[in-house]
């Protein structure tokens, strides 16, 4: 299998630091070959605010990042900026996007296995000119698929969960849930959980959207209208969908036990639980896509960059999921 890419996400924030965190524990917690794009002297000064050491070696090819990966950290690209922890600024956003741009390119053209996202700062980006409201629907545009299509799942050792809306305001959200939506967004769930995570008959809980799942209508009427007959027609079409639930117990240990994904109606209804079970072991996984994408599901945390703090556990496992997803398609 071709090594993993990496992008270095905002260089003010924790993610040149967890990279260079995650190559250093590369063997005692078994991580796969993988190179970054971009920043060999930030990650170097990023390293070192950890106390880390960090060899890098310059690469020209994907494929020599396998012979290198064990004494230094291959770097593939000559863009890069200062050591600036918590300080964001227009240029590092400039490096950020010129990572992301990079990396996509090597994945979508089969030269790297997977791409694994650093964290960014979506406003800072924005002042550069990156148009789209975040990595997810960026890698999809890049990969040729409509941004409907691209599905964000958090996933973690508790949990899998997907939010049908995201990055919305909360009172909009109504009016963007559909029949269609549901169908169409848990349908592509349901095909990447087959897919790319080994399950042949993978079980959805739908949430609801209001208190109590609506009760009868009494809480609101858009269970009724929406995610009941759209529950109906998934399993019409042969999908194991269960629902509306009731969010507030939708996610305790035993409800847990009954599904393999929750399918939730907006951002916060299923981010919360995720990173309440699983903050530094989440990951977020772009479904439906061509190529396999992940990122650790955090920020930037520009408030504790440079500070020896930020766990690189969710990193760590965004790469893990990478390259275990790569496996199973590489595989199929």
């Amino acid at each position: 299998m071709s090594p993993l890419a990496l992008s270095l996400g905002d260089p003010a924030g924790i993610g040149p630091e967890l990279i260079a965190a995650c190559w250093a524990q590369r063997r005692q917690v078994g991580l796969p070959p993988f190179f970054v794009v971009g920043g060999a002297e930030l990650l170097v000064a990023a390293a070192a605010s950890r106390g880390i050491d960090l060899p890098v070696v310059r690469i020209d090819s994907p494929d020599e990042a396998a012979d290198h990966f064990a004494d230094a950290l291959p770097l593939l690209g000559a863009v890069d900026g200062p050591f600036r922890p918590g300080q964001p600024d227009e240029d590092g956003a400039r490096l950020a996007l010129a990572s992301l741009e990079q990396a996509t390119a090597l994945v979508t053209r089969g030269a790297a296995a997977a791409l694994v996202t650093g964290p960014i700062a979506k406003a800072e980006l924005a002042k550069v000119g990156f148009s789209f409201p975040g990595q997810t629907e960026f890698v999809a545009a890049a990969s040729n698929v409509a941004a409907e299509d691209a599905v964000m799942m958090l996933a973690g050792p508790a949990l899998r969960t997907v939010p049908l809306t995201v990055h919305c305001s909360l009172a909009s959200v109504p009016a963007r849930l559909s029949v269609d939506l549901i169908v169409r967004r848990s349908t592509i769930v349901a095909q990447a959980m087959r897919r790319d995570f080994g399950i042949a008959a993978p079980r959805l809980a739908i949430c609801g959207l209001n208190p109590h799942a609506g009760e009868d209508g009494r809480m609101g009427d858009e269970e009724i209208r929406i995610i009941a007959p759209a529950i109906a027609a998934l399993r019409a079409a042969g999908w194991d969908a269960s629902g509306p639930h009731p969010a507030d117990a939708l996610f305790t240990p035993r409800a847990r036990a009954t599904y393999d994904v929750a399918i939730a109606m907006y951002h916060d209804q299923a981010l919360i639980p995720l990173k309440a079970l699983d903050f530094d072991q989440g990951v977020n996984v772009t479904l439906g896509l061509p190529v396999i994408r992940t990122s650790p599901d955090h920020g930037t945390a520009f408030a504790i960059a440079g500070r020896n703090i930020a766990d690189p556990g969710a990193t760590i496992a965004a790469i893990r999921m990478a390259a275990d997803l790569a496996g199973r398609r590489a595989a199929a």
